[in-house]
């Protein structure tokens, strides 16, 4: 039987339209994998670029960061953390761009954890598109726990 793991997406602090992640397909305390179909009606798309759009690199960043760095540090904070003070922020990124990214293509992101410790978390991200391409990959990095009240 497949693991279930709404409890993670329903801990995500991010809503349509910003909430880039359909589907956690595994985590563990090494790292985690999603995927994420890009709408072709989302607004970035009308002016990215005109008349052949392409999902902004910060956007991909941010489907990374969500996928393996925001779910796997839910994760590793655990079930029982308070969510309602959970505190989340990015703090570096650096990330290389392959291929591009159209309206309606479904990508996976697969991160492996480089360190959590004193509620920082760093994760190398790869995201790769239905034809198993890398489309990008890096280092990402934040802060992600329980904020003091």
């Amino acid at each position: 039987m497949k693991e279930s793991y709404n409890w993670i997406l329903n801990r995500l602090p991010y809503t349509e339209p910003f909430l880039f992640v359909n589907e956690i397909l595994h985590v563990d305390a090494k790292g985690a994998e999603g995927t994420y179909r890009f709408s072709p009606d989302a607004d970035f798309y009308k002016g990215h670029f005109k008349n052949n759009p392409v999902t902004p690199g910060v956007i991909l960043t941010e489907c990374c960061a969500q996928i393996g760095l925001v779910c796997l540090g839910i994760y590793l904070l655990g079930k029982k953390s308070e969510i309602g003070n959970m505190a989340i922020g990015m703090s570096s990124s650096q990330m290389e761009f392959l291929q591009p990214v159209f309206p309606g293509e479904r990508v996976k992101v697969v991160s492996e954890l480089v360190y959590f410790r004193f509620q920082k978390i760093k994760c190398e991200v790869k995201m790769y598109n239905e034809d198993d391409k890398l489309v990008c990959k890096g280092v990402l990095a934040g802060m992600i726990g329980i904020a003091n009240e």
